[in-house]
């Protein structure tokens, strides 16, 4: 079904993007990719640069006649989310992505889409394989690993690049142009836990929470949407209470940018109280779904057959991990003062997972103001050392000042307007855009991020609308027709 896409207009993009998708390329598993691109360019005829760390950089000539306008380097992420609905298997490193069109949209079976930011991607391919375009001296920076960690842009090294302007493509709203992005910093939490004996006379049980949305970490994380951990720990609290459970393993979310969709836990109690625990999860079920019945009209908390575990958590380190997940902060924190509609800043409890004598717990906070970011960062571990727990802060990296006198910006808005007759929002967005790092290295830079249409990233709903893609190529192609001359 996937080849239907290659007849979509633009043929230069959708070809491209059919080709990305048959190549395996989660997070930190992109060889592949940076193989196939390092090939792509060569066969081109073009300067090709893979550096230290994975990056892939390719050198376009200016067209004839304008090899005086300033360089452009147009920027986008080789890696994808690797997300899969629990009802299939999907071997992210090996299988390809199955897309398809769905009406106006492109979509993939039950597995994230890799819009995010293959589209990007593909778009660039597009501009570097076209002949009948006109441009000045293009650079295209292919970075590996946004979604895990920044390692591209946080490896990139001074001079590798010769530009003025960047044009990030990795903004996910047609028709609106980012012109700043949060900083983000992940709270990594470990608990010791002591492993006991299964009480003889306790019975296995598994939970299960299924159904919700998930999605993006940043972008979605403002629409209210359930958070697996949140709703089954606070179950669990309940049935700790009530039963004397006994917690045998966790297996809660998957991603620390994506908003955890399932949730799974396998714990023991008294036999004959099976048939009351079941009850209670039912009635529990009937609370949230009423909570969230305008975002999470799916959601399932059930009782499952169960797998057998060896042993326990003791119950003192149990009561720890269930108070201090459901004391964590999750979710919305602060609005923009300054950019209405726009999430300053905001925390993901994205990962509870068991792991023999210990319990990891990961969140992602993010924040457009990094002196926020830290003060949330001293209240996760506020609620982290009171449970005896140790947290390590890890890969924070910073947000992306916007420049509202930027030249880019003005010329961006400018083409936009005359070309489709109404005006380009300018936004921020609640993401970590690598703009902040790659900008932090190369400071001369004038920076932009844009793209076309792509709903729910990071999770298996994830798609991009079809027009908005020939809407975006048809815009930045008359762009970089229009980049002033160096000096101007």
């Amino acid at each position: 079904m996937s080849e239907e896409i290659r007849k979509l207009k633009p043929v230069e993009v959708w070809e491209n993007f059919y080709q990305l998708t048959q190549i395996p390329r989660p997070s930190k598993k992109e060889e592949k990719i940076i193989k196939y691109m390092k090939k792509f360019g060569e066969d081109l005829g073009l300067e090709t640069i893979v550096d230290k760390v994975g990056n892939v950089i390719i050198r376009k000539p200016a067209t004839p006649g304008m090899e005086n306008r300033k360089g452009v380097i147009l920027q986008s992420h080789l890696d994808m989310v690797p997300q899969a609905n629990s009802n299939i298997k999907h071997d992210f490193a090996k299988d390809p992505i199955d897309a398809y069109i769905d009406g106006e949209w492109v979509t993939a079976r039950d597995t994230t889409l890799g819009a995010d930011n293959g589209i990007g991607v593909a778009v660039t391919m597009g501009i570097l394989q076209t002949k009948n375009i006109q441009h000045g001296p293009i650079e295209a920076l292919f970075t590996i690993d946004e979604e895990t960690g920044m390692t591209g842009a946080f490896g990139l090294k001074p001079g590798m690049l010769k530009g003025d302007i960047l044009i990030n493509l990795d903004s996910e709203d047609e028709g609106e142009l980012y012109v700043g992005c949060a900083g983000g910093e992940d709270a990594n939490v470990v608990f010791k836990v002591k492993l006991e004996a299964v009480p003889s006379d306790y019975e296995a049980i598994a939970l299960e929470v299924k159904g919700l949305k998930g999605g993006h970490s940043g972008m979605d994380i403002v629409l209210g949407r359930g958070n697996a951990n949140k709703l089954l720990f606070r179950i669990l609290r309940q049935l700790a209470d009530n039963h004397s459970i006994r917690i045998a393993n966790i297996n809660s979310g998957s991603l620390r940018n994506a908003i955890p969709r399932e949730g799974f836990v396998t714990f023991y109690a008294p036999k004959g109280t099976k048939d009351a625990i079941s009850k209670e999860v039912k009635e529990y079920e009937k609370i949230v779904k009423s909570e969230l019945s305008g975002t999470e009209p799916d959601l399932s908390i059930s009782i499952a057959k169960a797998q057998k575990f060896d042993s326990v958590i003791d119950k003192k380190s149990q009561n720890r991990i269930i108070n201090a997940v459901l004391a964590c902060p999750n979710g919305v924190l602060r609005m923009s003062d300054s950019m209405p509609g726009l999430v300053e800043t905001s925390i993901n409890l994205a990962i509870v997972k068991s792991d023999k004598d210990k319990v990891h717990v990961q969140s992602l906070m993010r924040s457009s103001v990094d002196s926020a970011r830290q003060a949330l960062a001293m209240k996760v571990k506020a609620v982290f050392d009171l449970a005896g727990a140790k947290t390590k802060f890890e890969g924070g990296y910073p947000g992306w000042k916007p420049n509202m006198n930027s030249p880019i910006l003005k010329l961006m808005q400018g083409t936009y307007k005359k070309m489709y007759d109404k005006t380009p929002e300018i936004k921020a967005i609640h993401a970590g855009l690598e703009c902040g790092l790659l900008g932090g290295v190369y400071p001369n830079w004038d920076m932009i991020s844009c793209g076309p249409t792509i709903r729910f990233p990071h999770s298996p709903d994830e798609k991009v609308k079809i027009d908005t893609v020939q809407m975006f190529w048809d815009f930045l192609l008359e762009t970089l027709k229009n980049v002033p001359a160096k000096g101007n």
